[in-house]
Order: C-alpha cells, then structure tokens, then sequence
C-alpha cells in the first residue's frame, strides 16, 4: 500500500510522489525517538543486561512487565539495567528521592515505573536490582 503525496511548486508545476506506507511509519518512528532523547551509554555486554533478571520469581516477573521495556532499550533513555555508571548520579540522590520518582514519574519514565501494583519496597528492590547498588532505607 502506498500513499501519492502531491508537491506544487512556486512556478504551479505539480509532482506527484508515491512512498510506500511502511516508509512513513519508519521515519514517522525514527523522528520520534530522536525528540527529546538523551544520550545513553550501553553496558559493555547489552545482551547480557536484557537476558538479566531478579532472582525472586515474583520480583522478576514484575521486573519483566514493567521495567524491562525501557531499562533495557539504549532507545528508550532510561538508565540500562546493570549499567553502574549510568545510575550512580541517581543513586546519589537517595532512596528518597529515586523512589519519589518513581512513584510521581520523572522525565520520560511514566508513574509507579507502570507497575501500580507495586510496593515502596518492591519498587527499591527493583531499582536495586537495575542499579546494582544498595540503598539506604
């Protein structure tokens, strides 16, 4: 399927263009992620951090509905799960603050992380788990 895009000129000459659907939606895709998106480091091993979970069942299958999408996407411009460097400036904000984040969102990352279900102490848990840090509580 395509779509004919119909350009006039200053002079009144008309051309036409047929780009296929899928071509748009590409780029449509492309031009969105490039706004706003800040630069993310990857982990030296980011197959490594994808395949990564928590060793709690219950945790992981959280971890996998909710944090996942984002924290292992270099796209996304989240902190990437297991990257130390990356979350250590948040780290050294504090629990109190990572967790008010969290909870209310910040920046780009939507409220409860999208996992309104969850407990203050799940949520540290799992930003423990992606940070590799402990954190005081």
């Amino acid at each position: 399927m395509s779509r004919i895009f119909r350009f006039t000129a200053a002079q009144g000459a008309t051309t036409m263009f047929r780009i296929p659907v899928l071509t748009i939606a590409a780029l449509a895709l492309l031009a969105g992620a490039a706004c706003g998106k800040q630069e993310a480091a990857a982990p030296a091993d980011s197959s490594a951090t994808v395949a990564a979970r928590p060793a709690d069942p219950a945790l992981a299958e959280v971890y996998d509905g909710s944090c996942k999408l984002c924290h292992t996407n270099p796209a996304a411009g989240a902190p990437l799960s297991g990257d130390r460097k990356a979350w250590a400036p948040r780290v050294a904000q504090g629990t109190d603050t990572l967790l008010d984040h969290t909870i209310n969102g910040y920046q780009g990352m939507p409220p409860m992380g999208m996992c309104m279900q969850c407990s203050e102490e799940e949520l540290i848990a799992l930003i423990e788990f992606m940070s590799g840090a402990k954190l005081d509580q």
